[in-house]
């Protein structure tokens, strides 16, 4: 039983629901022949994807589609094992840990790299299999950022690029006599009141959205010059941070710009709304919006734009602030240690990050390509896209760090514990002091615990 495993089997018992963890006895068999054709007849690839809800007889049509793909290019067969939860996930996980075998590939969210990392049960990207997996120059150097802590330790390929912005209804824009949503979060904020009018409102939102609700909260943050970790402590317990949740939960509360509905929303029913014509803006949103749009009333009516980067309360950045967009968003594949299919693995990544497999992937669901030559040609070819673009050159990384994943759900735990006060009309300040108290707790416990286990 090797490191990663001890290792995983000390950190399992405490990790959250939220935080991903992987390790197993390692093996490095390989399936290459002498040419670097890899043989896998009789063979079958175990791949643990999350389940597209928003997509689902589409996303069943894709696993066919890159089955065939796989079982041409490599003789071998795909099997894909699917999560709905974040339990679910961690469920199968966990499984594996203690069996030390499970899926030899896993599609993981760019804010958990970082906790899977830690657990040293990932396979390390060195040059060899960065060559195997097509070469890293292949890939947008933005979706890079967060592949391991540098470029020397990176265990992460990416996968899919999903950097935020906000969709904007065109028509009611125009009437309401404004060309474009501010760059300020005030600003905004004024546009969407005069957006608001009888069954109308300004802003569309998920608050009850599982992933959600915590981002607006890192962006406001980070804009003001707080990263939410520094040094391996916690910044939870902030001005900054208070400020952020109470303009957040404000604006479904106090300046009533969100419909009322909205506090029991995820994202899904938020895109609905705005696809329906019922809600000016919808806010943090991506590119895997835009087959949703396109198949309703609001087609033709809508624009992205970038999401604003300056704080609540500003007018401008403030000094020490870091204007961020976006979180670096999207989905990574890992190829587990224990796997005795490594290089199998490897040509399912090489396959699916191709050129031909991101473009018909970004046409299916919309997801950005993280393939440079792939995302090139659809920003080329749709101009709408470009606030995405742009949004993907000026986001960041949440912190590197294994404690992560707790650290996201502590955030999370804020907005779920608020739910019942916002769709009673408002979040006591004293209320939120406690859950921000709490949330610093957790956090910088999860970050002490981190750095025990290194």
């Amino acid at each position: 039983m090797n490191k990663a495993k001890l290792r995983l089997i000390g950190i399992a018992a405490s990790l959250s629901v939220g935080a991903l963890a992987l390790a197993g006895c390692g093996s490095e068999n390989g399936n290459s022949s002498g040419s670097g054709q890899v043989d896998g007849a009789g063979k079958t690839l175990d791949v643990l994807v999350g389940a597209n809800a928003q997509h689902g007889d589409k996303f069943t049509a894709w696993q066919a589609h890159i089955a065939e793909a796989f079982k041409k290019s490599t003789g071998a067969d795909l099997k894909f094992e699917t999560f709905a939860s974040a339990n679910d996930e961690l469920s199968k996980i966990q499984t594996s840990v203690v069996a030390g075998q499970g899926p030899d590939v896993y599609a993981v969210g760019t804010t958990f790299v970082p906790t899977a990392f830690s657990t040293d049960a990932f396979v390390k990207l060195d040059a060899a299999q960065w060559d195997k997996v097509g070469g890293r120059d292949r890939f947008v150097p933005a979706t890079l950022g967060i592949s391991g802590p540098d470029s020397q330790n990176e265990v992460g390929v990416p996968f899919l690029s999903r950097p935020y912005v906000l969709a904007y209804n065109t028509e009611l824009f125009k009437k309401a006599g404004l060309d474009k949503p501010a760059t300020t979060w005030d600003g905004l904020l004024e546009q969407a009141k005069k957006l608001t009018s009888g069954g109308t409102y300004g802003f569309a939102t998920g608050y009850a959205d599982n992933y959600t609700p915590w981002k607006f909260a890192w962006a406001m943050a980070n804009q003001t010059g707080n990263p939410l970790v520094e040094d391996n402590k916690a910044r939870i317990e902030d001005p900054a941070v208070q400020k952020a949740y109470e303009t957040y939960f404000g604006w479904l509360t106090k300046d009533k710009v969100v419909n009322p509905a909205a506090s029991g929303w995820n994202d899904s029913q938020a895109a609905a709304d705005f696809a329906s014509g019922k809600s000016a803006m919808m806010l943090m949103t991506t590119a895997n919006a835009k087959p949703t749009f396109d198949a309703a009333p609001i087609k033709g009516k809508y624009a992205f734009a970038t999401m604003p980067t300056v704080p609540p309360g500003q007018a401008v950045s403030p000094s020490g602030g870091n204007p961020v967009t976006s979180i670096i968003s999207g989905d990574d594949l890992v190829i587990a240690k224990y796997s005795e299919q490594q290089d199998l693995a490897a040509a399912y990544i090489k396959l699916v990050t191709s050129e031909d497999e991101q473009l018909y992937y970004n046409q299916q669901f919309g997801d950005l390509p993280a393939n440079a030559a792939a995302a090139k040609k659809v920003a080329d070819s749709s101009p709408m896209l470009a606030p995405m673009i742009e949004s993907a050159t000026k986001a960041k990384s949440t912190p590197f760090t294994g404690a992560w994943g707790d650290i996201q759900l502590a955030l999370t735990n804020i907005a779920v514990q608020a739910r019942p006060a916002l769709a009673g009309g408002g979040v006591d300040e004293s209320a939120l002091k406690e859950a921000l108290a709490k949330a610093q707790k957790d956090a910088q416990a999860s970050l002490d615990r981190a750095a025990a286990n290194k």
